[in-house]
């Protein structure tokens, strides 16, 4: 049934436009997702990310400038899930329980379903420099994250960062590890190198020792 709302637009079976457009939208984003984490993004064709999702190719570009557009969007959605879960893992515990906690959210989303971990860490890569800025952005967030929280430092030096850094990049390569030998390793032990990244990083840097300089 087609009615008229206040705003002069017309109602579908109770929905507003709007409404309406934003319903298509999340349709066209869980089937981009599925097919970017299975198939590949390079793989898929605006025309299959509307077949899965039930709709004209005149939605798609309702929502999204073109395909990248709509990797960009699941990438952030993505991203979204896991910094939320990441943050929700460490709120109102003890400083002492960030590392386990935090890293146990961490790599929990991305293996509780590999389709995320795919899209996360393969699909997005080497796209366009536009995406690659944007990648980076993340990357570089989370290890702001680690060096202000998990390696529980007063005052976040230049080497706190770029500590941050390349531990956020060991993770990062881990579970792409994991997703390219067809996942033999458990979660469970991939939190468990993780860790000895992580803590043996944080004793180091409590030592208040650094590498050694070239003579």
């Amino acid at each position: 049934m087609v009615r008229e709302n206040a705003g002069g637009g017309r109602r579908y079976a109770g929905l507003a436009p709007a409404e309406r457009a934003r319903q298509r939208r999340t349709a066209l984003l869980d089937a981009a997702e599925d097919l970017f984490g299975t198939q590949g993004y390079r793989a898929t064709s605006v025309k299959q990310v509307c077949t899965r999702a039930g709709l004209t190719e005149r939605y798609f570009y309702e929502s999204f400038r073109g395909r990248e557009a709509a990797l960009v969007a699941v990438y952030d959605h993505l991203v979204d899930g896991l910094r939320s879960a990441t943050l929700n893992s460490i709120a109102g515990v003890a400083r002492s329980e960030f590392a386990d906690r935090g890293l146990a959210a961490f790599i929990d989303f991305l293996t509780a379903d590999e389709r995320r971990a795919k899209i996360v860490l393969i699909e997005v890569v080497g796209v366009s420099p536009e995406l690659e800025v944007r990648r980076h952005a993340v990357l570089t967030e989370f290890a702001g994250l680690v060096a202000e929280m998990w390696l529980a430092s007063e005052e976040v030096t230049a080497l706190h960062r770029t500590t941050a850094m390349g531990l956020v990049g060991g993770v990062n390569y881990l579970l792409v590890d994991w997703l390219n030998t067809g996942t033999p390793q458990r979660p469970a032990e991939l939190l468990a190198a993780c860790k000895v990244l992580f803590l043996g990083a944080k004793e180091q840097l409590a030592s208040g020792s650094s590498p050694a300089r070239p003579a």
